[in-house]
Formats: C-alpha cells, structure tokens, sequence
C-alpha cells in the first residue's frame, strides 16, 4: 500500500513539474497561425529564430517546433509582442490560444530580428521598442524616435507618471500592494508603461497600416522583485500576480484591435533566468578533416537554402532544354526554298536566274 501510495505521489510530482515549469503563452495570434494543442517544449534559446519565423524571416537553423504552423506565405503578422515575466514559471491566463513547456530559459534578445527588419525594410523604417527595466533606458530606433518620445525612460519618470492624472494607481485593485515600498512600485512603473505604450499606439493608428511590420520587446522583472521582498507565498505576490495577469491580457487585445487582428501576442514566464554552462567559440587556426567532427561519419547538413537553389537550377535546366529542342527541330523541319531568309529578301529577278 505505502510503496503504490509513493508511485502516485511521485508521478504526480513528475506530472505537476511538466505543468508548472517555464511556459511560453501565445496571448493573441492571427487567424492565418495556427497552433497545435499538445505539450511541445521549446528551448529558450529557439525564441528568437521562433519570433523571425513567424515574421517571414528566413533563419540559421532549422527551428524543429511542430506545434506552430504558418499559413499562406504572403500572409504575415504585422507585429509581434514578445512579454518576459521574471519571477514566475507561469500565469494565470485563461484567454490564452496556446501554452508550452519552456526548456533551457537562457537570457536571450532579439537584436538578430530587428537587424533584419531594418535591412529588408530600409525606406519604410518599422518601430522596434525594446524596454530592459534592468538597463533602465528604452532603445527606439525609426518611427518610434517621434511616436515614444513622451513615453518615461528611467524609473523616476515612471514613478512621476505614476502620481499624473491618468495613471493605473486610480483602478487597479492595489489590496495589499503599497504606493511606498520600492518593490511595488517598481511593479506598478512596469504597469503603467504597458497602459502608455497601448494608448501611444491607439492614438497613432497609422502604425499599424505601413507595409513594415513592428517589433515589441518588453521585459518586466517587477513580479521577480516582488518575490524577493515578500516571498512567493506573500498577499503582495498573489495580488501582484492577479494584476499583472489581467493586465497582460487587456494589452495583448489592445494591441490586437489596433493590428485589425494582425498581431502576435506572447508571453514568456522565467522563474529565473539560467546562465549557459558553456560557451561554444571557434579559433581562427581551427582546421577539420573530412568529416572527422562527425561521431558516426554522417554527411553535414544540407544548407536551409539548398531547396531554393535546387529548385532554381532544376527548373532553369529543363527550360534550356526544352529550348533546345525545341530550336532543334524547327532547323531540321525547315525548307531552305522558302524558310530561308535569303529566299524572302533575295530579288525576284535574281532568283530566276
């Protein structure tokens, strides 16, 4: 009986650990990507490359996720949203379109996918808003230089903003969360700069209509400080928690409804970031053999161009071919009396004679 007792207790852990761990939500997505229901877990080094396949950038490596499917080709989100939650593997989301199990939650940024923006759309220039509450500064590159220029930077801005007419301090539901403790506040500043970044771009509609798309990055690490300075087990953490979880939800439909529904909303929650182990570097007098680096002998990796070069050439052969055959038939089918071009443009005269 005991050891049949301790088989369930300890599947139900393993089951819970599944559950509960890191998650990546998908707040809003566009009704052209589809996600498949199931638990796929995706490494938190992968979300980059996830974030540029969505957009229709091409990357490195092949992504190997199944649980995301894209539709048609010239269909592609006109924002995405990326929202990292320190403190907490995951929230309370019920509107949610899909959820997955988040592996190796490394730090990572998305510096890869606004560079390739800006290089494919240079005359358009698309908003890319980077917001690192641990930095202090908010990085705005393009249209978001005019548009968020009123929007607080540093945490005093935003704790003056927060005593303005407007703020959320008049309707959330603060309970047992405190305008005077530093770690509330910290949480509250992260809020409001949600509230104003919506209303920034509820009031610039023409954002959303450009033929570039936008780039939202937004890292919030309030709910990690709250944790710290309470404990997880704390009112102030169960409130905060509440909060920020309706909070994101109510901005994932904002920005949702000014796209037309033509954006994508995600949510990555980090109990804590982990630090890699090992860093992969290469020597400049780094020689290979062969295929010595294979442990088996296998061939290397197919280029994720190679399809569209094979294509490219296959075709292009064929219709060379075709043309060639085509040109030889008609010269060996031709009459000299009457094809020739000598024939139309010689006299009538000189051809008799």
């Amino acid at each position: 009986m005991n050891r049949s007792l301790t088989s369930v207790l300890v599947f139900c852990a393993a089951f819970t650990a599944g559950i509960l761990g890191d998650r990546l939500t998908v707040l809003r997505a566009p009704q052209y990507v589809s996600y498949h229901e199931g638990q796929w877990p995706i490494s938190g080094e992968k979300i980059p490359d996830l974030v540029a396949l969505t957009m229709g950038f091409s990357v490195q490596d092949e992504l190997g996720w199944p649980a995301m499917q894209m539709g048609s080709l010239f269909q592609r989100p006109q924002a995405n949203v990326l929202l990292v939650v320190r403190g907490v593997d995951s929230l309370d989301l019920p509107q949610s379109v899909a959820s997955y199990p988040l592996e190796n939650p490394v730090p990572f940024t998305l510096d890869s996918v606004a560079n390739t923006m800006h290089a494919l759309f240079p005359d358009n220039t698309p908003v890319v808003l980077q917001l690192a509450p641990s930095e202090e500064r908010l990085y705005m590159v393009g249209k978001a230089n005019t548009v968020f220029e009123d929007l607080p930077v540093t945490l005093q801005q935003i704790r003056g903003r927060l005593s303005q007419d407007g703020s959320v301090l008049t309707s959330l539901p603060l309970s047992s969360l405190s305008r005077n403790n530093e770690a509330d506040l910290l949480f509250l500043s992260e809020v409001q700069v949600l509230h104003d970044i919506a209303a920034l771009l509820l009031r610039h509609k023409h954002l959303a209509k450009d033929h570039s798309p936008d780039l939202f990055s937004l890292e919030l690490a309030g709910l990690e400080e709250i944790s710290r300075h309470y404990g997880v087990d704390s009112p102030q953490f169960t409130d905060a928690t509440k909060i920020l979880a309706s909070v994101l939800q109510k901005f994932a439909d904002d920005v949702s409804g000014i796209y037309g529904g033509n954006a994508l909303v995600e949510v990555v929650t980090v109990k804590t970031f982990e630090a890699p182990l090992t860093r992969k570097s290469r020597s400049i007098l780094e020689t290979k053999e062969g295929n010595s680096g294979s442990l088996y002998n296998l061939a290397y990796n197919y280029n994720f161009e190679y399809a569209v070069i094979f294509n490219i050439v296959l075709w292009l052969m064929i219709a060379l071919a075709l043309a060639v055959i085509a040109i030889a038939y008609n010269l060996w089918n031709m009459d000299p009396g009457y094809d020739s071009i000598i024939y139309r443009m010689t006299n009538q005269k000189i051809r008799l004679d």
